[in-house]
């Protein structure tokens, strides 16, 4: 008896399951080029839009004046808008980094005319992995006087883990603690090369204690302190100055002011500090070298008991103070 081959399954007719015809195969190597292309197809999607996003960022870079650069990440609003702010009183440019264009488009505007300062901007998610490098390079292509860094976006809310989707979880981790990490990286070797230069790594009163209401939230912000402080003296005799803002309560949302007053009250109001205030003290510490920076007299004092409680003292009545009513 010959045996029977077939040219497109190289396998005995004989051997070829009753349930499988000869072309198989053929549909199989279909399917996974097929998905393949699909995967390709979302990678030149995505490649498209960080490009589309990209194009608000001049190249080559135009420099208008001899000032150094600072880059600001979450830059548009809040926080990070007043630091910016602080920054372009005392001649920084800036490089303003954040999801939405229309506010970025608005700080420019109003940066550019009251100081006199050059603005560069970039709507992009920081948490996409292609952010930090392609920045980095475009830096590194247009030589940028980078003196500071400002890692200031973040995310938090009334809800946290058990009130929130897994993807949401990721997200809080990867903008909170991911970002800033990568960002450094990126950028360390620009500001090595501009010494002296720093490093600002915007954190919150709320990674000094674990917190159940806001688990993820308080964890990843701790992860970002710690960070900080391990990364100062790593970079001590490199010429660059590591500095973590820890505010307490600011109110730079409605359900901020909300939350704040229903959890502590009078003591909220008393310990909030307005953003301006905090962008300011922010920078004129970080000039001079202070590694955690907490603004207001206030949130100073109850920062140094928090941090002198034992960790299940705090934890304890941070969740008193947030068990609904």
């Amino acid at each position: 008896m010959f045996e029977i081959k077939s040219n497109i399954c190289r396998k005995p007719l004989s051997m070829i399951p009753l349930n499988q015809s000869p072309g198989a195969p053929v549909r199989s190597f279909a399917f996974i080029f097929k998905k393949v292309m699909i995967l390709l197809l979302v990678k030149v999607l995505s490649f498209w839009a960080f490009t589309v996003n990209a194009q608000e960022l001049s190249s080559p870079l135009v420099y208008k004046n001899k000032q150094p650069f600072a880059i600001v990440a979450g830059g548009s609003k809040g926080i990070g808008y007043a630091i910016a702010e602080a920054l372009a009183k005392r001649k920084y440019n800036l490089v303003l980094i954040a999801r939405t264009g229309q506010p970025l488009r608005n700080a420019k505007k109003l940066l550019e005319e009251k100081y006199a300062v050059q603005v560069e901007i970039l709507s992009a998610d920081l948490t996409d992995d292609s952010v930090a490098p392609r920045l980095a390079r475009w830096s590194e292509q247009n030589n940028l006087p980078l003196k500071m860094l400002c890692n200031v976006a973040g995310m938090g809310g009334t809800n946290d883990f058990l009130k929130l989707p897994a993807d949401s979880v990721r997200y809080m981790i990867q903008l909170n603690l991911e970002s800033p990490v990568i960002m450094v990286q990126y950028f360390l070797p620009l500001l090595e090369k501009n010494k002296p230069s720093y490093i600002l790594n915007v954190s919150s009163m709320a990674g000094f204690s674990p917190i159940p209401v806001k688990n993820i939230y308080s964890a990843s912000k701790s992860a970002l302190t710690f960070f900080s402080y391990s990364l100062r003296y790593q970079l001590k005799k490199k010429g660059v100055s590591v500095s973590c803002l820890t505010p307490g309560p600011v109110y730079t949302k409605p359900e901020i002011v909300k939350d704040t007053k229903e959890k502590l009250g009078w003591f909220g109001d008393f310990m909030e500090v307005p953003p301006a205030r905090v962008g300011e003290f922010a920078i004129k510490k970080t000039l001079k070298g202070k590694m955690i920076i907490v603004p207001g007299k206030p949130a100073r004092f109850t920062s140094n008991i928090i941090r002198a409680l034992p960790r299940r003292w705090a934890a304890s009545i941070y969740n008193a103070l947030g068990k609904e009513n």
